[in-house]
């Protein structure tokens, strides 16, 4: 079978493996389709050389059919449509037993500590695996854990119908999370800067804005009424988007219907996923003169903590991503 692995230096080489049988408890998925996460971009970069064992098969966002069954699997049966959930912990860590499992201390992030689907035949623990419906093409099918991460965010946003959402990037998890967020019944924009992506977003009928030409704040107050949106998410990555996306957000927007605070700031740096909780938004025509006001005021939950993501160095990637948060 061919095999695709990250050897280092920024390169990956191809090439011919025998696959081997599942080991008890294990199953194996003939590979289907792969699509490239931003994880495995910064694994291609070097950025994660201090965790990864090279050379790494990686990959995890697919699809396939179950090829073989190891001992003591139950539940399945060979030729089933199945993707996976890529996160294998321990059960056992005081992250797990909090109920934090994707945060596991000894966290086995399938693709990135373990060996990827980016082989013909691959062999996972069963109980990641995720059956798929006989009416889903697979090649569709390879995006459901990112589309799973987009319904994730949105749930988390609470987007109830008619709120009005701000997406800020409009890469694939931008256009997901844009895409569940009008599912749920939002009015939703999208803020882009590359053409062709803005062309592609508008052919699924979502407005786009680009910065260089539409002043984003005067766009969004006229657009809410001078209320501002109900949710912004941060999905470009960048550290900057991330103040500049408070001059977006209403000032604590609230679910009358439940009492409960909904005006929040989603987002990514460095390929960690965090939220920005409710907090006293003293719209950042105030902020920004006094930036540090921010980061003294929010709170950040972080969905994969910096040791996970980043190894042996994630205090430097922490207090990289801070002190971005403060200068800015």
């Amino acid at each position: 079978m061919l095999t695709a692995s990250y050897v280092g230096n920024r390169s990956i080489t191809v090439g011919q493996a025998e696959p081997v049988a599942p080991a008890p408890g294990q199953v194996q998925i003939k590979v289907a389709y792969t699509g490239l996460c931003g994880t495995d971009l910064h694994i291609m970069h070097g950025n994660m050389d201090a965790r990864v064992t090279m050379p790494l098969v990686f990959g995890h966002e697919m699809s396939g059919t179950i090829a073989a069954l190891g001992d003591g699997v139950t539940g399945w049966s060979v030729g089933d449509a199945v993707t996976v959930m890529p996160l294998d912990w321990d059960g056992t860590c005081s992250a797990c037993l909090a109920g934090n499992q994707h945060i596991c201390q000894n966290l086995n992030f399938i693709g990135i500590d373990s060996p990827g689907s980016l082989q013909g035949y691959w062999n996972v623990p069963a109980e990641v695996l995720v059956g798929l419906p006989s009416t889903l093409r697979l090649d569709h099918a390879a995006l459901v854990e990112p589309t799973a991460v987009a319904v994730h965010d949105v749930r988390r946003g609470n987007v109830q119908k008619g709120d009005k959402v701000v997406v800020i990037g409009g890469g694939p998890i931008g256009v997901l999370i844009a895409s569940v967020a009008r599912e749920f019944g939002g009015d939703v924009v999208v803020i882009e800067l590359d053409p062709n992506r803005r062309a592609q977003i508008g052919a699924l009928g979502f407005e786009t804005l680009d910065l260089r030409e539409t002043n984003q704040i005067d766009w969004v107050t006229q657009w809410t009424g001078g209320a501002g949106a109900d949710i912004v998410f941060e999905v470009s990555g960048a550290a900057a988007a991330v103040l500049g996306a408070t001059d977006l957000a209403k000032v604590r927007g609230s679910d009358k219907s439940k009492g409960e605070e909904k005006c929040r700031l989603f987002g990514a740096w460095g390929g960690v996923r965090y939220v920005i909780t409710p907090f006293s938004f003293v719209r950042s025509r105030i902020l920004r003169k006094r930036k540090a006001w921010l980061a003294a005021e929010m709170g950040i939950e972080f969905y994969a903590d910096f040791k996970t993501m980043f190894g042996k160095r994630w205090w430097h990637h922490l207090g990289q991503f801070l002190l971005d948060v403060v200068m800015l």
